[in-house]
């Protein structure tokens, strides 16, 4: 089975001699703390290596038989548990008659980020898990487990994991949060079937009206003559949902009163000459004053958001690592900053869109 990305795109199981190519993907992606070894990977591979699944691209766009092969652009991998839950343990230790797969690493070369690749390959490491359910007269794998960082939420979500919430497991300086899919239950696809056979009346129109529904009218920062109004105290907050400024997404990020109003110096989102993405205007240079809506205690208070990693450019000589705030749906950005583990998260009035 080959999820196909493009005509030259194709997911299939990395081979051993393969590992090492997976090994320093994994060393430029992660953070020294977090990196597994090459023994680790070369364990992992030789265990279960129908759970050691990657992307790859042919090593030319246009090879001779000579010049034949794949080029390794991300990986997923994982063990088998008893366990029904992600523990030191069940991370550390393969167990061949578990059910429950424990993902390690999900990772795409940084080359080949923000194509929907991670959440694609998701999606095929699952479908041929079932499809492996279904070969048999038992459960070979009754849920997918992981655990990931706190930014990485809507990623997983998209591929159709559910959030658990905060892991007991500790590795590495940053917390990680358990997601899990259980593959007992029936797909998504097959449950609608079963729900639908004989809808009630009125709710195939509903649906349609729902499908044909225009995106939400998303005003720009400079056609709304107030965007603020007086909250607790001297403060003043967004008196607007805030959206995602692409017409084709209006992914709300805020609901009214959340943000609250603050002139502070500018911050340079983009590297040194480049241009911001449209729709999104360049900012004014530092240090002038600017508005900004400043969000806290933590990223609960957003409806949707998505981080960056750590960014070479925000990088003080020293101290807290800073990150990029972007859609969530879209992944239009940067539409602000963070500081890495802090709890106070800015975003550019001007990059935002504003429902009225």
């Amino acid at each position: 089975m080959t999820f196909m990305l493009q005509s030259n795109w194709n997911f299939e199981l990395v081979t051993a001699d393969e590992v090492s190519d997976a090994h320093k993907l994994e060393v430029a992606g992660f953070p020294p703390d977090e990196a597994g070894t090459l023994s680790t990977f070369q364990s992992r591979q030789s265990q279960a290596p129908e759970l050691f699944l990657g992307a790859f691209l042919p090593s030319r766009d246009d090879p001779t038989p000579e010049e034949a092969g794949r080029r390794l652009i991300g990986y997923t991998c994982a063990t088998l548990s008893k366990s029904d839950k992600l523990t030191h343990a069940s991370m550390s230790t393969h167990e061949s008659d578990g059910t429950s797969v424990c993902i390690h690493a999900v990772l795409v070369s940084s080359e080949y980020q923000r194509r929907g690749v991670a959440v694609a390959m998701l999606q095929e490491y699952v479908a041929r898990l079932r499809k492996a359910n279904e070969a048999t007269d038992t459960l070979k794998y009754a849920r997918v487990l992981l655990i990931a960082h706190e930014e990485m939420r809507s990623l997983y979500e998209k591929a159709g994991f559910r959030w658990i919430g905060k892991s007991e497991v500790v590795h590495g300086s940053s917390p990680w949060y358990e997601f899990r899919i259980e593959l007992a239950d029936s797909s998504p696809v097959e449950h609608a079937e079963a729900t639908f056979d004989n809808p009630p009346p009125g709710i195939l129109e509903a649906l349609q009206r729902s499908a044909t529904r225009s995106r939400p009218n998303v005003q720009p920062f400079s056609d709304v003559q107030s965007v603020s109004e007086p909250g607790d105290g001297n403060a003043h907050t967004n008196k607007y949902d805030l959206l995602c400024p692409r017409n084709d997404c209006g992914s709300t990020i805020l609901k009214p009163g959340v943000a609250e109003l603050i002139h502070a110096p500018s911050v340079e989102l983009e590297p040194a000459g480049h241009s911001p993405t449209s729709p999104l205007i360049p900012l004014e240079p530092p240090p002038t004053q600017m508005p900004w809506w400043l969000v806290k205690p933590s990223p609960m208070a957003f409806e949707n958001i998505g981080f960056t990693r750590p960014v070479p450019q925000l990088q003080p000589s020293a101290g807290p690592k800073m990150k990029l705030l972007i859609c969530a749906e879209c992944d239009l950005g940067p539409l602000g900053y963070c500081v890495e583990g802090g709890t106070e998260f800015w975003l550019a009035c001007n990059r935002v869109g504003y429902l009225e």
